[in-house]
């Protein structure tokens, strides 16, 4: 296949992400496609601890917050609509009951911060050099809630604006976590309300920052995932897109992954990879007779796979998986007793 399309090489970092390590995901929806993938095989990752964020300033400011231990109370939430946000978090944090907003905010702060401090790999998504101030406060936004667009000021960074807050943010995660390694990713994913050339000046502004930044501080600690190229080169064709054109489809997101895990997971998590995707597909499956002896087989087939891969894997969360056959296996004896 590789002679109908431009293969975009990704240097070897000597990395290896596996089972064992554990990784914060923060930033654009490439974030999201990703950790929703290394979730269900298992992997110790969180994800988007304030929700999807796209512009390379509340992404650094989120970090800072989780460093700081940061408690949100009543006075950091707004009321719009009848909903209560966070100019700080995606609206997935937003709540018509502001005490619930504040318990949703604060418990994952609380998860993601202790996450942070013992996580082997940060991997940090930007989406765009856009961001909207609000007007008032001077704050840069990390969503406007569908306030009116009257109330904020967009402004589109410089490579050297973003080189200078994450050359301290970096310094400073290194001292909060010194074993992190940081990997930078810029989102396939075009911002087309921006325009079609501010969108590509906006992508370039920060592929040149993370480029300074990493020739800066070398590529030990601190590297570039090229998911952008992959998709501009690599998956040069509509069909990669979905309906809206703009997002990528199921199919490319798969590409990326296999990319990003060839280069990047351990032989061993790869091998890991095979064998826990089996049981996961094993438990999303809904089989049409659950009274059938057949029934019965494919319960106790996939219990003995899970015990067998904890034998040799006690790291692995399959605990969710093992409750689900154990419960079904269950039921199906009740019912033969019957």
């Amino acid at each position: 296949m590789n002679q109908y399309f431009t293969e975009v090489k990704i240097k070897d970092l000597g990395w290896e992400i596996d089972h064992q390590s554990k990784l914060m995901m923060a930033g654009s929806c490439f974030t999201e496609n990703i950790g929703r993938q290394m979730q269900r095989l298992k992997f110790q990752v969180d994800i988007n601890p304030f929700g999807i964020l796209y512009n390379p300033q509340s992404l650094a400011k989120s970090l800072r917050l989780l460093m700081d231990a940061k408690k949100y109370t009543a006075d950091d939430l707004f009321e719009h609509q009848g909903v209560w946000h966070s100019f700080d978090h995606h609206s997935r944090f937003s709540s018509s009951d502001q005490q619930q907003a504040l318990e949703g905010i604060n418990r994952q702060m609380a998860q993601s911060a202790a996450h942070l401090k013992t996580s082997d790999f940060l991997i940090l998504s930007m989406g765009t050099a856009w961001i909207y101030e609000l007007k008032r406060t001077g704050e840069i936004v990390s969503n406007c809630h569908k306030l009116p667009a009257a109330d904020f000021k967009r402004l589109r960074l410089t490579p050297g604006e973003i080189v200078e807050e994450y050359r301290e943010l970096i310094l400073a995660l290194w001292k909060f976590n010194p074993k992190l390694k940081i990997l930078f990713t810029v989102s396939p994913i075009r911002h087309w309300k921006d325009g079609a050339v501010e969108n590509q000046l906006s992508k370039a502004t920060l592929l040149l920052a993370i480029d300074r930044l990493i020739t800066g501080f070398g590529e030990e600690q601190c590297a570039y995932f090229p998911s952008y190229e992959i998709v501009m080169d690599e998956l040069r064709d509509y069909r990669f897109y979905a309906p809206d054109m703009l997002h990528i489809s199921d199919q490319a997101v798969a590409h990326i992954w296999q990319r990003f895990a060839s280069k990047l997971l351990s032989k061993e998590s790869l091998e890991i990879n095979k064998k826990v995707l089996k049981i996961v597909k094993a438990r999303e499956h809904r089989p049409q007779n659950t009274d059938s002896q057949a029934y019965e087989k494919f319960l106790l087939y996939n219990l003995n796979e899970i015990n067998n891969l904890l034998k040799f894997f006690p790291f692995l969360n399959l605990e969710s998986e093992k409750k689900y056959f154990e419960l079904e296996l269950n039921g199906y004896q009740e019912k033969s007793v019957k």
